[in-house]
């Protein structure tokens, strides 16, 4: 297909994200094409007239580069398989986690989960002491400084695989522009996804209520170690935004009651959002997947204004959340994948619906989640051209 070309305008990409942000005027708009994409759509895609270079260059559009170092697990466990057969492969990851899982499709299959390193305080205090320390050296290493300096890594780089060496001041002919910054905590920056990687999602909801006292114990030391981490993030760079991550709601709702998250986490969220604010960072955001209705209000209460993606299948109406809590909270995602993939006609009202929220501000209207095969290269092309048209993009 033919190129866009790159946006060339008197603000530079990383003003109109930070306006954007702000709920100010923006035009034009800021526009990424999301932020992660199957492997099997990769491969797909191939097929169907995809030449492989990154989606920013292909449509000419904005970008959020990352700026992050690891939060996990330093150093990280080796990988060991356990046990091989003809389907299936147990091993135990880089966070500790034996694991069980299909030799193939392993992008379109869950993962089943057969043992976390952590079931008690005992084990908890060793798992900190062997792999959650600082550990300059090997957490802020040559080659992330290296990436820093040369401004950050692509967020959004097709296939997950492939993001964590993507330099972005060479992508294309892009490379002169200013684009903004993501400070992003991934699996271990929060205070329900990080303790399910250390205990599991039964052992960690078991242990809101059986084990209270560890479960504040590890939520503090998350704490200390965000604010840890990112302080020496901020000897090397500045960004614009920084991001908890925490996948802790499917689609009837969250994964621990709301009432009983609020009192045990909401003070260690205000510990670390009340320490970025004094940084002078602003925007703070959070990836959660499925029905979140009911923490919004605990992490807006907490600091937080952005959340992203809004996943249409469980029950997430961006237009509604937008009524419901104004400007007070920026919206990323929402779009729904399902209609995109119909193409024609439903994909042009999937895109209609949203543009109220691209109109009021605070908004960045993308997918309500990574790129599923279900959506065909040309189907995505057609949702792209349209999202500019409306957006005035050429």
């Amino acid at each position: 297909m033919e190129d866009y070309p790159m946006p060339h305008h008197a603000d530079s990409s990383r003003e109109r994200f930070v306006r954007t942000l702000n709920f100010d005027r923006v035009d034009p708009a800021w526009i990424r094409w999301g932020s992660f994409i199957w492997d099997e759509t990769v491969a797909i895609w191939r097929t169907q007239g995809y030449d492989g270079r990154p989606l920013d260059d292909v449509f000419g559009l904005d970008r959020l580069v990352r700026v992050d170092p690891w939060y996990g697990p330093v150093p990280p466990f080796e990988y060991q398989v356990i046990k091989e057969d003809k389907l299936t492969l147990t091993y135990i990851n880089h966070e500790g986690i034996l694991m069980r899982e299909f030799k193939k499709h392993r992008d379109t299959s869950m993962p089943q989960f057969l043992k976390f390193p952590v079931e008690n305080e005992a084990e908890f205090d060793r798992f900190v002491q062997e792999r959650l320390q600082l550990n300059r050296a090997q957490r802020f290493s040559e080659d992330w400084k290296r990436q820093v300096s040369s401004g950050g890594r692509l967020q959004d780089k097709v296939g997950k695989g492939e993001e964590k060496a993507a330099v972005s001041s060479g992508a294309g002919a892009a490379s002169e522009e200013r684009w903004p910054r993501l400070c992003w905590a991934d699996r271990w920056g929060g205070f329900f996804g990080a303790l399910r990687n250390l205990m599991g999602v039964e052992g960690l909801c078991y242990a809101f209520y059986d084990q209270p006292a560890l479960v504040e114990k590890m939520m503090a030391e998350r704490a200390q170690a965000i604010i840890d981490i990112t302080q020496e993030v901020l000897k090397h760079t500045d960004f614009e935004t920084f991001w908890f991550w925490e996948d802790m709601a499917y689609n009837h709702g969250p994964l621990v009651s709301p009432a009983l998250f609020r009192k045990l986490a909401l003070p260690h969220y205000r510990r670390v959002c009340d320490w970025l604010h004094r940084q002078g960072i602003r925007h703070i955001g959070l990836d959660s997947d499925g029905d979140i209705a009911s923490l919004i209000p605990i992490w807006l209460e907490a600091g937080i204004n952005m959340l992203w993606p809004f996943e249409v299948q469980s029950g997430m109406d961006v237009v509604a959340v937008r009524r419901t809590y104004g400007r007070n909270l920026v919206i990323m995602g929402g779009i729904n994948k399902k209609e995109i993939a119909k193409g024609g006609e439903a994909m042009r009202r999937e895109v209609d619906r949203v543009m109220p929220l691209v109109e009021d501000g605070g908004y960045i209207p993308e997918l309500d989640h990574s790129i599923p095969p279900d959506i065909s290269w040309p189907a995505f092309c057609d949702y792209m051209a349209y999202l500019k048209q409306r957006l005035a993009r050429g």
